[in-house]
């Protein structure tokens, strides 16, 4: 811990961490165990964080993560989206192709970004919002692809048909963002993806990536 940090709010969120990854909550005692602080000081990080829902227990009085974290993921989206969009744009120009990008939202993925090229004939439509399984499609495959050791070797993902008769996806697991787990991609109506696609659908994730760090 540095001088310039604050002690009280690394606990705070060492809290929250704490309780996202277990679904049964803990109780003060296991918060001060896994902390290493005592009690009196778990007690009071939780009130703080009631306070602002970020916490509740229940009757039993474990702590699980409460609802006001909800509300500050759902002002994440538009933050990544926002970021993402000029490689997003550059992709779609570039491959004249739909660019997108999607985020894990439980156990689905969720398109947050998506931008059409302006000098196609016609392209695939393709909406913010836009949610299907993990393992369908290029975007989800990618990112299931990076849970993997070792990752996939080609960096990439391609498939065809799977959320859409007669249009074929690339896409690439954004890398090295904390807290962010997600792709970049773009699919076209195409019996299979051009060679070339799928490094530059690498490249514009790499880019998304150091724009969110």
């Amino acid at each position: 811990m540095t001088a310039e940090t604050s002690q009280t709010l690394d606990r705070g969120l060492k809290v929250l961490k704490l309780l996202a990854d277990t679904d049964h909550g803990l109780t003060v005692t296991e918060l001060s165990t896994k902390l290493g602080v005592n009690r009196t000081v778990v007690y009071r990080l939780l009130a703080t964080l009631e306070q602002h829902s970020l916490v509740r227990r229940d009757l039993g009085g474990r702590a699980r993560v409460g609802l006001g974290v909800l509300r500050l993921g759902r002002q994440v989206h538009p933050l990544v989206r926002e970021a993402a969009l000029p490689a997003l744009r550059a992709l779609a120009e570039d491959i004249g192709a739909t660019a997108h990008l999607t985020l894990v939202d439980g156990t689905e993925a969720l398109a947050v970004a998506v931008v059409e090229p302006t000098w196609t004939d016609y392209h695939v439509a393709y909406r913010a919002g836009f949610r299907h399984p993990l393992d369908r499609g290029a975007a989800g495959r990618a990112i299931l692809s990076a849970r993997r050791t070792p990752p996939d070797d080609l960096g990439y993902t391609l498939t065809h048909g799977e959320l859409e008769a007669g249009a074929s996806g690339a896409a690439a697991p954004l890398l090295g963002v904390t807290g962010v787990e997600g792709s970049v991609g773009v699919v076209m109506l195409a019996d299979a993806v051009p060679e070339r696609v799928g490094a530059r659908v690498v490249d514009a994730a790499r880019e998304v990536a150091e724009a969110l760090r």
